[in-house]
């Protein structure tokens, strides 16, 4: 079965789910690599504030509110730099789809754009710094190009996640400029970042779980 066009924003506590899922399988795995060249509790604070943001999830919250939710928990109840980080990114992808019935490459495109823009303000990192902005950045490029080919939303979706996997393991080769690991200089190199793997893994969530509902809807 082909998929649609768009999904309905009212479907969106289950793109907010599956990143709980996600962070919550992968917490370990997170706090491992964070703590090969930072304070390996990237996991641990990840999870609680997904965790949070579950309990404070009503049934039936549109994807906006979903994402409100998540960031406010990120910003408001975990420690350390990521979770301001992630914390603003989705409330400015939040913003970026208030009001929408329907969630369309387009609008969903416009909420990429606007995460991370966010990220940049905030952060002050830039591609090659090994930060998450390493993942973020060719995946929202990579899915804009994909539109611009005339992908469907699904494939750039898809083109989404390989564009984040590729950035993801760009980091390995990198020294971190900025954040704990910069402190490091040259022995942050050959250690992926964690702030990039747990990205990818948010956008590979995002990715699937949307794919599914508009699989749903075609």
């Amino acid at each position: 079965m082909t998929g649609g066009d768009s999904f309905p924003s009212s479907a969106g506590c289950a793109v907010v789910e599956a990143m709980v899922a996600t962070i919550d399988a992968n917490a370990a795995l997170l706090s491992e690599i964070d703590g090969a060249i930072g304070d390996g509790d990237h996991g641990i604070n990840m999870r609680k504030g997904f965790l949070l943001a579950r309990e404070a999830l009503p049934a039936g919250a549109d994807l906006s509110t979903g994402l409100e939710i998540l960031g406010d928990a990120l910003l408001t109840k975990i420690g350390g730099a990521m979770g301001p980080l992630y914390g603003t990114f989705f409330v400015d992808m939040a913003d970026a789809c208030a009001g929408a019935e329907r969630i369309d490459a387009a609008v969903f495109g416009q909420m990429l754009a606007a995460g991370r823009d966010a990220i940049v303000d905030l952060g002050g990192a830039s591609v090659g710094d090994k930060t998450l902005l390493d993942t973020l950045a060719p995946a929202v490029a990579a899915y804009q190009a994909a539109l611009d080919e005339g992908a469907s939303f699904d494939a750039a979706l898809r083109a989404m996640v390989r564009g984040a996997e590729q950035g993801k393991e760009s980091t390995r080769d990198l020294v971190a400029r900025v954040g704990r690991a910069s402190r490091l200089g040259e022995r942050s190199r050959g250690a992926l970042d964690a702030g990039a793997t747990s990205s990818w893994l948010l956008l590979a969530a995002m990715a699937d779980s949307m794919g599914e509902l508009l699989r749903q809807e075609g």
